[in-house]
């Protein structure tokens, strides 16, 4: 019997997997079947003209196939915006229970609507009937306890969700400690929806550990563990990639010159830069060492120097 390969979905991480980062991703790092964008900022009574959609327009996502996600909590304005996107093509959204930020759970958005599920299923009952597309969610285990999704998972069979996305934490724990497989496993007994893991994914040997622990799992969703490790996915697949080092550095330097002309000056492109370098300098240890000499760059010169230094060491 051949095993089934397993499907892989790049993580929303805001700030960094925006279209033009996905695309180059895309195109330099083989592996991932798809990409969860990160969540369209809800805005009130909006008919979300192309500059505020930007991120998920067509000729911008070519390269993967992308499922755009949604904060919102108020249905109505959730239905607007996913009539625009069936206007754009798309024909799946996902809804962002599992957003960690504070200043997003205390309007009672991402994990911060898990610990009232009357509040969600009140939003399913509305949105659901009106939705002219497929609907995922993507949540945490709860904001505070993980009781939070083990009670709300038996209720959301009632609806026609195309399938779960879980990741093993609480929305207080933000990045911190480990994922709670143990958890993850109480879930999968609690829902007939098709369910996706999410969470540390940093290895192919964690990967294998999860697959032979979770043997009904064939959709994972990937993220710090391929900003860290780019060749991750295709690795996880089985697939020979020649000229990593290469490759790398040419991923690097088509994304600098991207942003080099989309954002102005050089604050903005460092600061956007570095939010990858936090991830992606695991892949040149000392990693702690290399994230302070990026860190401490103040200007494009700096940050060149360092780049090229980095890469010419490893050569």
């Amino acid at each position: 019997m051949t095993e089934k390969t397993p499907q892989l979905i790049l993580a929303p991480i805001r700030g960094i997997t925006d279209c033009h980062f996905r695309s180059l991703f895309q195109r330099h790092f083989p592996g991932f079947d798809s990409a969860l964008a990160p969540f369209v900022n809800p805005q009130r009574h909006s008919n979300f003209q192309p500059k505020q959609l930007k991120d998920l327009l067509p000729e911008e996502n070519r390269e993967m196939v992308v499922v755009p996600q949604f904060l919102h909590t108020d249905p109505d304005d959730f239905l607007i915006l996913a009539g625009r996107l069936l206007d754009l093509g798309y024909t799946q959204v996902n809804w962002n229970l599992g957003c960690p930020a504070h200043m997003v759970t205390r309007k009672k958005r991402g994990s911060g609507l898990l610990p009232h599920p009357d509040l969600i299923l009140a939003f399913l009952d509305q949105v659901m009937p009106r939705l002219p597309m497929k609907l995922s969610i993507k949540t945490r285990l709860g904001l505070e306890e993980k009781e939070e999704l083990l009670h709300l998972l038996p209720r959301l069979d009632d609806y026609p969700l195309e399938e779960i996305i879980i990741h093993g934490r609480l929305g207080r724990q933000m990045y911190r400690g480990e994922a709670d497989r143990e958890a993850f496993a109480l879930c999968l007994e609690q829902s007939r929806h098709p369910i996706v893991y999410n969470g540390d994914i940093n290895s192919v040997l964690i990967f294998q550990e999860l697959q032979e622990q979770f043997p009904t799992i064939d959709r994972w969703m990937i993220g710090r563990g391929a900003l860290a490790n780019p060749f991750l996915p295709g690795e996880i697949k089985g697939l020979e990639v020649p000229d990593r080092l290469e490759r790398l550095e040419r991923f690097h330097r088509e994304l600098y010159h991207c942003y080099q002309e989309m954002l102005s000056g050089p604050t903005h492109l460092l600061g956007r830069m570095k939010q990858l370098w936090i991830y992606l300098s695991a892949s040149f240890p000392p990693q702690q060492k290399t994230w302070k000499k990026i860190k401490k760059c103040h200007t494009e010169v700096q940050y060149q120097q360092v780049i090229e230094s980095l890469f010419s060491a490893k050569k």
